[in-house]
């Protein structure tokens, strides 16, 4: 048995969840949010069995995909001004992170 864990944007979230749910596959969403663009993430935890590992990751990147946009870096409170960039620049979002881990057990109550 293993735990998939995939951190992905909260856009993609929804598109996600319903590939999933669409090959049969149970999930729990967890809003968290990210440390680069302080903006939200959605963090979807997914038991399945050893074999059915690789179609969980298939779907994941299928869904999953990246993307540029701009976005308006925020000012620096009371830091360095020199370096704050007053326009949007264009960075790369989107995608996923994803951890597989084994699980000892797997309770259902």
């Amino acid at each position: 048995m293993k735990l998939v864990i995939a951190v992905i944007q909260d856009s993609d979230s929804t598109k996600l969840l319903n590939a999933l749910v669409g090959k049969g596959f149970r999930s729990t969403k967890l809003s968290s949010s990210g440390g680069f663009l302080k903006s939200g993430n959605t963090t979807i935890m997914i038991g399945t069995e050893d074999e059915k590992v690789q179609t969980v990751l298939d779907i994941i990147k299928g869904e999953c995909q990246n993307r540029n946009q701009f976005i308006s870096p925020v000012s620096p409170m009371g830091g360095n001004a020199d370096s704050y960039i007053p326009y949007p620049v264009e960075v790369e979002v989107g995608g996923a992170t994803v951890f597989v881990l084994p699980i000892d057990q797997f309770h259902q109550f």
